[in-house]
Order: C-alpha cells, then sequence, then structure tokens
C-alpha cells in the first residue's frame, strides 16, 4: 500500500483527506480541517487563498499559495526573524501566525517594501557595508530596519540593537548590519528626508 503523503503544514494528529477514487485514510475518523477561501490584502493587493488548510502559517501562504518567496522559512518557530512582514504595521514572524487569521489585516512583506521603494536606500546601503553575505536573513533585516526607521528615525545604537534582536545572522557578526543602519540614518538626515 503506497505511504500517504503529508503536506508540510498537517500536524500528525490529523488525518488526511480521503484519497483520490474515495479510498478513506487509514484511521480516519476526523477529516482533514479545510479552509474556506479567504481573502489576504498582501502589499496593498487583495489576493483569494483557496483550497487551503486551515492551520497553514501566513508564512506557507505567502510563499506557496501567493508566491511571495521574500519571507524565508528557516526555524518555524518565531525565534530567528527570516520570515518578519509586516501585520497591519507591526512586525511578526509569519512563522507563527496562521494565514486565516491575517485575513482582514494587512499585510506587508519585503517585496511591498522594494517595490514601493521604501526600502532601496536600506537594502543599498546593507550590501555596501558588506551586511549581506549568504542573504538568508536579509529580507527579515530589511523589514525590521525599514520598520525601526519609520517609528523611530534617530534611533540610537542600543534601540537599534533592540529591534533587531529578534533577527539571527550567522554570517556577518552583525556589526556591518549596524553600520548600514547608521548609514541609512546620516543619508536620510542629510537628505532632509524621513530618518
Amino acid at each position: 500500500m503506497p505511504v500517504e503523503q503529508r503536506p508540510p503544514d498537517v500536524p500528525a494528529g490529523w488525518d488526511l483527506p480521503p484519497a483520490p477514487g474515495g479510498r478513506e485514510t487509514p484511521g480516519g475518523d476526523r477529516p482533514w480541517p479545510t479552509a474556506e477561501a479567504y481573502e489576504l490584502v498582501v502589499n496593498g493587493e487583495t489576493r483569494e487563498v483557496t483550497g487551503g488548510w486551515v492551520g497553514e502559517s501566513l508564512l506557507f501562504v505567502l510563499r506557496e499559495r501567493l508566491g511571495l518567496p521574500g519571507a524565508k522559512n528557516a526555524c518555524e518557530q518565531g525565534e530567528c526573524g527570516s520570515c518578519s512582514v509586516l501585520l497591519d504595521g507591526v512586525v511578526v514572524c509569519a512563522c507563527c501566525v496562521l494565514g486565516a487569521d491575517a485575513a482582514g489585516a494587512e499585510v506587508t512583506t519585503v517585496e511591498g517594501l522594494t517595490s514601493s521603494g521604501a526600502a532601496a536606500d536600506v537594502q543599498a546601503a546593507l550590501v555596501g557595508a558588506g551586511g549581506v553575505q549568504c542573504g538568508f536573513c536579509t529580507p527579515g533585516f530589511v523589514v525590521a530596519i525599514t520598520d525601526l526607521l519609520a517609528r523611530s528615525p534617530d534611533a540610537t545604537e542600543l534601540e537599534v540593537r533592540e529591534a533587531l534582536s529578534g533577527n539571527l545572522c550567522r554570517c556577518t557578526g552583525y556589526g556591518r548590519i549596524l553600520e548600514a543602519v547608521s548609514e541609512v540614518q546620516a543619508e536620510r538626515r542629510m537628505a532632509g528626508g524621513p530618518g
């Protein structure tokens, strides 16, 4: 008998849906809970999510259902910040939010920040300072830095460190990332813009 393939976000306690041809899964006393279609507002655009499981994380929905790979899947426990997005203007780890729970909220991913140009100077500064190496953590840092400088343009180094404490990087040692934030602050002050 072939082994059933379990979708990545379906916990072991839930039975899978009936197999093709109407065959029930072994121990099929509980159905696999599917979600009704719901809409997410992502980067200012209303997107419909259909055919998902109610327990899918927002990270899974963004990457696998909506084709937005900017938020990265690393720890799946809210510890590394690689999947950081803005949910109604607040930085959250998308791996810790259910996709269906984000219905009715405004979700902004790193793709949405860069398309508006809001994070272009942050990205350029990270590259220029050598704060980008493997790049896996970079989207989360871009989201966190952009959010911080929008809220607190003149954040002190201690405030920057605190704001970025939820983002882990194994390559840079953080010094170059902090340098990039300082460069963005200085450039924005000289330009007379925010930050």
